[in-house]
C-alpha cells in the first residue's frame, strides 16, 4: 500500500496566476515558502533553510480561490504530490513535483499579510478564533473577533 498525501503551512511567494484549458478547465498555480531548520556546518547554530514548493488547483474552485490568496498570504495547503517530466525544445529534460491541492485553509487574516498585498477585496475574512496571544496570558486584553453575519453559510463560500 501507498499513501500520497502531503500538508504544508507556509506563505504565498507570488500572487497566483490563474488560467484555462483550452477545453475550459481553470487552473491556479501559486508557490508556498515553507521553512526547514539545518545545522550551519561551519558555525554550529541553527537556522532557516527556505524550501519552495509549487501548488496548483483544478476546477471549479480555482477561480474563487483566486480572488482570496495574494503574496504572502499565510496558507495551510492539504494535496497530493505529482511528477511531470517532459522534453525541451532544444532537447534537455526537465521534470517538477507539485501539490496538486485538495484543501487549502487560510492562517492569516487582510492585516497579518506580509507580502505584496493585494486590495482587501481580494482577501479572505478571518472568522476563526484565534489562539490566546502571550498578551492575553499575561493580564492584557486581546481583540475579540466578530463571528460572521448570520446570513453566511458554507454552502455561500465558494470553495
Amino acid at each position: 500500500m501507498s499513501i500520497n498525501r502531503v500538508n504544508i503551512s507556509g506563505n504565498l511567494t507570488r500572487d497566483p496566476e490563474l488560467r484555462a484549458t483550452g477545453s475550459g478547465t481553470q487552473i491556479l498555480a501559486f508557490g508556498v515558502a515553507v521553512n526547514d531548520r539545518r545545522r550551519n556546518q561551519q558555525s554550529g547554530e541553527w537556522e532557516d533553510v527556505p524550501n519552495f514548493v509549487d501548488c496548483v488547483v483544478f476546477g471549479a474552485r480555482a477561480e474563487p480561490l483566486s480572488r482570496f490568496l495574494s503574496k504572502g498570504s499565510k496558507v495551510a495547503i492539504e494535496g497530493k504530490l505529482r511528477y511531470s517530466s517532459w522534453e525541451t525544445k532544444d532537447g534537455q529534460r526537465r521534470s517538477k513535483l507539485e501539490v496538486v491541492v485538495d484543501e487549502v485553509e487560510f492562517l492569516s487574516s487582510r492585516n497579518q499579510q506580509q507580502g505584496g498585498g493585494a486590495p482587501a477585496s481580494r482577501q479572505a475574512p478571518s472568522y476563526a478564533a484565534s489562539a490566546p496571544s502571550p498578551a492575553a496570558s499575561q493580564g492584557h486584553a486581546s481583540p475579540v473577533q466578530t463571528p460572521p453575519p448570520t446570513d453566511v453559510y458554507d454552502e455561500d463560500i465558494p470553495f
